[in-house]
């Protein structure tokens, strides 16, 4: 669906209550393993590969559960295989294109990337530079647009990394709004805690979408409308 946009200036991080409400994940983990045993109504894959990136101070057991549904659902799904994501390196840039390019010669077929949070600007850089490689982007609460400060990561990035002061990029961040070269679906939730639901939007173009759902941040990666999403869009493709 589309959204009247407002000027990046006025958004703001998500209010101390919605950072609250992302407690909810403890309830959105147990319905979403419970909806993955059966996937009925869910349509199916026919092998394709597909990558998930894991969101900021998370890695690849965070997305598991995710992997598994995809898997169920005909799906070839690998994790990043960069441990905790600790924001980007030169060295885990060169590694995730590495990666990218063998999956795609190994199955002889483009590769769809599925990034939560901080791991869906890392999937659209990914298909930026080697759109070939790439089926189709799909962001989950990444903030892609909008007000680069408006979130609740920076406090996070303080954390993992010992106090260090948060270096901010606009130029940089004004270049990765635009979408990369392939089809993107940017999928977010009004009542995220973590980034303001604006700055997950694509801008629009034809090759991309916004798709809401009802979802903590850190339950979008075990949500079973985002994978509802995802297996009716993998299907088409």
């Amino acid at each position: 669906m589309n959204e009247t946009p407002i000027p990046p200036s006025a958004i703001r991080a998500p209010s101390p209550a919605l950072l609250a409400m992302e407690l909810r994940v403890f309830a959105e983990l147990p319905r979403f393993a419970w909806r993955s045993l059966s996937l009925h109504g869910l349509p199916r894959g026919t092998g394709q590969p597909l990558m998930v990136l894991p969101g900021f101070l998370a890695g690849d057991f965070a997305t598991l559960p995710l992997r598994r549904a995809l898997a169920r659902l005909g799906h070839v799904a690998y994790g990043w295989h960069e441990g905790v994501n600790l924001g980007m390196r030169p060295q885990i840039k060169q590694r995730l294109a590495q990666r990218l390019l063998k999956l795609h010669a190994h199955h002889r077929a483009p590769v769809a990337l599925i990034g939560w949070s901080l791991g869906g600007v890392f999937a659209r850089e990914m298909a930026r530079h080697h759109p070939q490689a790439v089926r189709r982007v799909f962001t989950l609460g990444s903030p892609i647009s909008g007000n680069p400060d408006a979130n609740h990561m920076q406090a996070l990035f303080r954390l993992a990394n010992r106090g260090q002061p948060v270096k901010t990029d606009p130029e940089g961040f004004r270049r990765r709004q635009t979408p990369p070269p392939v089809p993107c679906t940017a999928i977010y939730s009004k009542s995220d805690g973590i980034v303001a639901w604006q700055c997950c939007l694509e801008n629009p173009a034809p090759n991309t979408e916004n798709v809401e759902v009802r979802s903590s941040h850190f339950g979008l990666i075990v949500n079973e409308q985002v994978l509802g999403v995802l297996a009716e869009r993998l299907a088409a493709d």
